[in-house]
């Protein structure tokens, strides 16, 4: 008699939002044996008590981040979900569901599958004694996310500001929460007595939130960039049938065109107009909203249509950073880099020639995969977690198709083109037919709850063995993340200079919609959930309690 496929061992590496989610779908499923290992003293991942800071906001353009098994409790910051939220969403949905299988302050060392045993060792160390030991199961989900490795230039490192003499701590926005203490006793409020600085680098969410909270304590700070995120905003907020619909991803255009009217809009002349239209009009009236003036230096932004990093700003608030730019409050220098440290032990040394005063510098230069250095050789090899190189007839595919909106990109060197070898972002495709591996949270996307969610199903479902619409062989597979490479190069010509394989290996950003449609199908389960006719399905809200029978449909198919 076969083995029933839920007994053997699973183990979840990550207690961010992607494990907890994982976690709670194979446990409804009927996994008996199931274990979380997080790093960390409290869930969370990104959103954990270590890490979540004072007006840290939520940066989400889509949906409320939350799952279909527990309702979010609104939010008292104006309607806006703040980090602290987002914790306690995190730690309810952990009490209620997962008591008793999260491993807390349990560091993963190495991953090694034994293909004889057909099993994963998992080398751990206690974060509180040290001790050391290895981990047996018979299935592994990887969920470690993409924000947990720092990514620092050397030049901008805490060993070069030692080696050139800065008297100031060198932070990364990773630590920031913990290290609070430290950067306000070290930069005072502003007075006539001190008027110490606070540098911060970088243009994202993370450095415009740090700079917010800073300045909101009185704190002198200036934030130098090259170029800032890119927004959206405005005067007021926007009704759910444009913020929580699939207009704007209709509008953004997916590898794949679903539908007439995304035919239309990105495969003719006359809808490409329409749509580029579109995105000029929203980026023109984002700039509005936030009264950004024509000469600030905030309009070193990224294009808006064009890239990834985009933020939520909502509606306007003098306590938020670009309130805070307009107020005087917030030094922003821009377009530069910081370049190094200034001999003095009290500046730091910019692109453009200048020096300016710095007595702590903020790091918001992003991550770097955490996959990095987890595997051992042989088993990244034996598994396929490392990236690979395009074929020559993959890359000529740049300039194929019919994509009319995706004409005149901004330019990129082609030596940038490569691709990820994990199959949909969810299994690396030499490993697919194996059935014993996936990854969960490295799917980008503006609605990270609903997409990780659907996500979850899918792997019990491979998990499960049950019939799934895959690649047949590996080669299938491997094209499929070729194609997709490609895809994500042409509709975000940067992106493959600044992805982070462990978040990014898939990039669905706005179109996570469609990108959860061909998760749904591959399963054999119904697509397009949130309903609607041929005029008004592009508006029509979607709700994560529309997936909340997905465990009990891929039952009831199972047992057809």
């Amino acid at each position: 008699m076969p083995q029933d496929p839920r007994t053997p061992s699973v183990a979840i590496v990550g207690s961010g939002a992607a494990g907890l989610i994982t976690a709670y779908t194979l446990l409804q499923d009927g996994f008996s044996q199931v274990q979380v290992l997080t790093r960390d003293s409290t869930v969370g991942g990104v959103w954990s008590a270590e890490r979540v800071y004072p007006s840290l906001q939520i940066n989400n353009v889509h949906g409320e981040y939350g799952f279909s098994a527990l309702e979010m409790p609104p939010s008292n910051s104006g309607g806006r979900l703040m980090g602290q939220d987002l914790r306690a969403y995190m730690e309810a949905f952990s009490t209620k569901f997962l008591n008793n299988i999260i491993r807390f302050n349990t560091e993963v060392t190495k991953i090694r599958r034994d293909e004889t045993k057909s099993l994963w060792f998992v080398s751990v160390e206690d974060r509180n004694t040290g001790s050391r030991e290895v981990l047996e199961f018979s299935r592994l989900v990887l969920c470690t996310g993409g924000c947990s490795t720092p990514k620092v230039p050397k030049t901008l490192s805490p060993d070069a500001a030692k080696r050139a003499g800065f008297r100031g701590p060198v932070i990364h926005s990773k630590d920031f929460a913990v290290q609070l203490g430290t950067i306000l006793e070290t930069v005072p409020i502003v007075s006539p007595e001190s008027t110490k600085s606070v540098v911060i680098v970088g243009g994202g969410k993370s450095a415009q939130d740090m700079a917010a909270y800073l300045a909101n304590e009185g704190r002198k700070v200036t934030v130098v960039f090259e170029t800032a995120d890119a927004f959206l905003a405005s005067p007021m907020p926007l009704p759910g049938f444009i913020r929580k619909s699939r207009l704007l991803s209709v509008m953004a255009g997916h590898s794949v065109l679903r539908s007439r009217l995304e035919r239309f809009l990105h495969g003719t002349y006359f809808g490409s107009k329409i749509t580029r239209f579109f995105w000029s009009a929203l980026n023109r009236a984002s700039l509005s909203a936030l009264s950004v003036k024509a000469k600030s230096p905030l309009h070193n932004i990224q294009p808006l249509f064009w890239t990834t990093s985009v933020n939520d700003e909502g509606v306007p608030q003098a306590n938020r950073f670009h309130g805070l730019v307009a107020a005087g409050k917030i030094e922003v220098i821009a377009p530069v880099r910081m370049e190094g440290f200034g001999s003095d032990g009290k500046s730091v040394t910019l692109s453009d020639g200048r020096a300016i005063d710095a007595h702590l510098v903020l790091l918001a230069t992003g991550y770097s995969s955490s996959w990095a250095g987890i595997f051992d050789e042989d088993t990244a090899e034996l598994v396929g977690m490392n990236r690979h190189s395009i074929t020559p007839r993959t890359t000529s595919q740049l300039n194929a198709g019919n994509y009319y909106s995706l004409m005149n990109p901004p330019s990129h060197p082609d030596s940038e083109i490569w691709a990820s070898s994990i199959y949909n972002g969810i299994v690396p495709a030499k490993n697919i037919a194996r059935r014993d591996f996936a990854i969960n949270g490295a799917v980008f996307t503006t609605n990270a709850g609903y997409t990780w969610e659907v996500v979850a199903h899918w792997i019990s479902s491979y998990f499960l063995g049950d019939k799934m619409a895959l690649p047949a062989t590996p080669e299938e597979a491997y094209a499929h993340t070729e194609r997709n490479a490609v895809w994500i190069r042409k509709r975000f010509p940067d992106a493959l200079v600044k992805i982070n394989e462990s978040f990014n290996s898939v990039v669905p950003f706005w179109t996570w919609p469609q990108y959860t449609d061909q998760l749904l199908e591959e399963m054999g389960l119904r697509s397009m959930r949130s309903g609607g006719n041929w005029f008004t399905w592009p508006f029509r809200v979607i709700n994560i309690k529309e997936i909340a029978t997905l465990a009990e449909e891929r039952r009831e198919k199972r047992l057809r």
